[in-house]
């Protein structure tokens, strides 16, 4: 009787695998999400808070971070 190995194999539950060019897990994201987070409103006060307000780049590095955490 033959007995396929890919079926009695259980599926590894491992680091997610995203859209980041690097196998990660949670923390990984996260401290990913909060190195961007610092860097673009540092980068923001450099270079757009004369013309956009600070709260519109805070927006926009939450939702960042979030969807980095999420879906990475």
């Amino acid at each position: 009787m033959e007995h396929n190995i890919e079926e009695e194999t259980p599926v590894p539950r491992g680091p997610k695998h995203g859209f980041l060019p690097i196998v990660t897990n949670w923390f990984d994201r996260l401290f990913i999400g909060i190195y961007l987070f610092v860097a673009l409103e540092l980068l923001w006060m450099r270079f757009l808070e004369q013309s956009i307000p600070l709260t519109v780049c805070h927006v926009l590095a939450i939702a960042l971070g979030a969807l980095i955490v999420w879906k990475g």
